[in-house]
């Protein structure tokens, strides 16, 4: 099983570095984020154990069943998922770096208070909704500008760049245009020079589309089957969290 996460490992790292020389950009302006949801503690160290030290869930409770056995390994913990405002208390407490899913006012407002409580700070991606699909969670690209100005007025909340969740399309021109919006988006805001946001960082793309993500400009790509597996349900199951 070593061999085989290695490997897949291996194989997603060459398919970033293709393409990235294919688009014209550095292969190390790109990131590999492990997607770690479902997967049990010890394969995820397994990864970290090659080097690859970016991990993310989607659930706090899976944050919290594995943090314990994933301290002995030097990482870094993103949050991906949809987080509801009573549940940030307990997130704080595992060490995540990031929340990639900030998607609301109310969410950013609470998060705030209880970062200014704890005396933190927390890095953040603004959530967008770029397929426009009422399955997924995101602020709508319109009132992704607006969102940002706000946040950006709480100092314990970094802005550093924009995540989305394309559509779950085999037509590549279909998730390409999710990609794009969250670029012109990128553009738009960090030609607004908001003090204390910054626009370095997106993070788009999965298994399945990180060629189109990383075409588009993405810098850090979300891969989880293609490292650990098939998961027992398709990733729009996962996805789709309203449903849950």
């Amino acid at each position: 099983m070593d061999t085989a996460i290695a490997d897949n490992i291996n194989v997603i790292q060459n398919r970033i570095h293709a393409a990235c020389l294919k688009a014209g950009r550095n292969p190390e302006a790109v990131k590999l984020l492990l997607a770690t949801k479902t997967v049990e503690a010890e394969r995820i160290k397994l990864a970290l154990q090659q080097g690859y030290t970016l991990i993310a869930e989607n659930k706090i409770q899976e944050v919290k069943e594995k943090y314990d056995a994933l301290q002995e390994v030097p990482h870094e913990s993103h949050f991906i998922g949809h987080l509801q405002t009573n549940k940030i208390k307990e997130l704080l407490r595992y060490n995540i770096t990031c929340i990639q899913s900030l998607d609301r006012w109310e969410l950013a407002e609470k998060l705030h208070q209880r970062l200014f409580f704890e005396h933190k700070t927390i890095d953040a991606f603004i959530q967008v909704n770029t397929s426009q699909e009422d399955s997924k969670f995101g602020i709508a690209p319109e009132q992704a500008i607006e969102l940002v100005k706000r946040v950006a007025a709480l100092d314990t909340i970094r802005i550093k760049g924009l995540m989305t969740i394309g559509l779950f399309s085999a037509e590549a021109e279909k998730v390409r245009a999710c990609f794009r919006i969250l670029k012109q988006l990128q553009q738009q805001i960090a030609a607004l020079h908001i003090p204390g946001v910054q626009m370095n960082e997106l993070s788009m793309g999965m298994s399945g589309d990180l060629e189109v993500a990383i075409e588009e400009g993405a810098t850090i790509v979300r891969v989880g089957t293609a490292v650990f597996g098939k998961r027992p349900y398709p990733d729009s199951y996962y996805w789709n969290e309203k449903q849950h």
